[in-house]
């Protein structure tokens, strides 16, 4: 609980299919890359200078990899399968760059319920605008997984 009220958690593992999809749309703001910037202090000029960047193969700034990432993490924290949710590997590719001011619809798909081990895999695959794939791969998830104990109980009654 936190301030007095009991949070919501995700799916347990025993509610997930195979097949099950997310579908999202995101567009990276130049909001978004300056809080990244700030938050981690990374100052490569690839993501934010555009007299650098326009010197490099990839012609203007790009997003960092992390920042989407970042987007898939936030997707299973909150919607598949949601709040208790914790990603155990993940194995992802970004075959194309992600410029600024893009728009990305992204796909995770339950492709793996593995109840013995209590995880599931999902499979991520994002397209810019154009339709090309700029992420693809899969992450293993642990669902949420809340114990019952005697204290928990307890406290709960009162």
């Amino acid at each position: 609980m936190i301030l007095g009220k009991k949070r919501r958690i995700g799916r347990k593992i025993e509610d997930i299919s195979v097949g099950e999809k997310l579908k999202l749309t995101e567009k990276i703001e130049d909001k978004d890359l300056l809080l990244y910037l700030g938050l981690t202090n990374d100052s490569n000029p690839l993501y934010i200078q555009h007299d650098f960047a326009s010197q490099t193969i990839y012609e203007k700034p790009i997003v960092p990899t992390v920042m989407l990432i970042g987007i898939v993490t936030s997707a299973i924290s909150k919607y598949l399968p949601g709040p208790g949710s914790h990603i155990v590997e993940q194995d992802l590719s970004f075959p194309k760059p992600v410029y600024h001011y893009t728009t990305i619809d992204f796909l995770l798909e339950v492709t793996q319920v593995n109840m013995e081990e209590n995880k599931i895999v999902i499979s991520i695959q994002a397209d810019n605008e154009e339709g090309e794939c700029v992420i693809s791969g899969v992450v293993g998830v642990i669902p949420p997984t809340l114990e019952e104990r005697l204290i928990s109980q307890t406290i709960e009654n009162i």
